[in-house]
């Protein structure tokens, strides 16, 4: 107890009344930074093995076991265990997120993981030291030395989940706004005699300049289609991927017209013109909301005024007849 004592003592002397905590959160760090080289460098354990190879042989690997598969990132791979969530739905929850955010490569759940966990170790340690800093100048409660030392660290969680949020909020606000304009071109090469998969690859090109994602995720549509997957699959696969209820639609269309033999110019053209009545009918319904979210503006920026310049000089007459008297 005498040498715990003296510790505690020295550590108060050296950094202020905190000083045992900021030494116990510096610790911890150390210990969290020692720990994760050896989770990371960990031998597979046998048994995963055998699953994995008798998996294998009958054939059995799911969709999910194949988008782990990298061979590009043999550096990475042996940390799968540790950055890639080992539950199967919860993994494809995130890389169904990163595929709506614009991250297509097959190593960018454990990339995000990665981000993730730098980040919060880094912001945590800037909090640790700057509650040190803070702590040998001033005196701080244990709240606001714990607040210093936790609200870093969980920002820079944080900070990739938000950034790819915003950026699926981006890529689906852009394809909403371009998907029309590339129904209209996709009839336009239809009609003109080219097939589905022509008419694709022509609009791909034409939007890669003004709607980027969009082209991108017809692009890929294009280039599965010439791989030989089945063109229903890679219509699902594309409505999945975008996330966008008009895109869904559009795929739906697709799909019940390969499958009942419909012409698919018909089909692409009365869409079209659904497409186009709904854009009407998006465009009125922002222009009549227009004059609801002016009226307090306008009553904010013009009563004031117009108050001033009509009681004001009556007001300034009152005061100097009153002053007068």
């Amino acid at each position: 107890m005498g040498f715990l004592e003296t510790i505690n003592a020295a550590l108060i002397d050296m950094m202020g009344p905190f000083g045992p905590l900021v030494a116990v959160g510096i610790l911890g760090l150390f210990l969290i930074l020692l720990t994760l080289p050896i989770l990371m460098n960990r031998k597979e354990d046998p048994l995963d093995k055998l699953r994995k190879s008798n998996k294998s042989r009958a054939g059995l690997g799911n969709a999910n076991t194949q988008l782990r598969q990298n061979q590009g990132s043999k550096k990475l791979e042996k940390y799968s265990n540790f950055l890639e969530p080992q539950n199967q739905e919860e993994y494809s929850n995130v890389r169904l997120k990163l595929l709506k955010a614009g991250y297509p490569s097959k190593t960018a759940v454990r990339t995000f993981h990665f981000i993730q966990l730098i980040l919060g170790l880094g912001f945590l340690a800037t909090g640790v030291i700057y509650a040190m800093t803070a702590g040998a100048t001033d005196e701080q409660t244990t709240k606001s030395m714990v607040m210093t030392i936790l609200i870093p660290g969980i920002v820079g969680y944080m900070a990739p989940r938000y950034w790819v949020n915003k950026r699926v909020s981006a890529r689906e606000k852009e394809i909403i706004n371009g998907f029309p304009d590339a129904l209209d071109m996709m009839l336009v090469c239809v009609e003109a005699g080219q097939s589905l998969d022509q008419s694709i690859i022509r609009v791909a090109g034409e939007l890669t300049h003004s709607f980027p994602a969009l082209a991108e995720e017809f692009q890929t549509v294009s280039d599965e289609m010439k791989a030989g997957k089945d063109r229903i699959s890679v219509l699902r696969d594309l409505s999945e991927r975008v996330g966008v209820q008009d895109v869904s639609s559009f795929v739906t269309v697709l799909i019940q017209s390969a499958s009942f033999g419909t012409s698919v110019s018909d089909a692409l053209r009365v869409f079209s013109a659904e497409m186009r009545d709904k854009r009407i009918m998006t465009a009125e319904e922002k222009a009549n909301k227009l004059p609801t979210k002016m009226t307090l503006a306008t009553m904010m920026l013009t009563l004031p005024p117009l108050l001033l310049i009509l009681i004001g000089p009556s007001v300034y007459g009152i005061v100097e007849m009153l002053m007068g008297s």
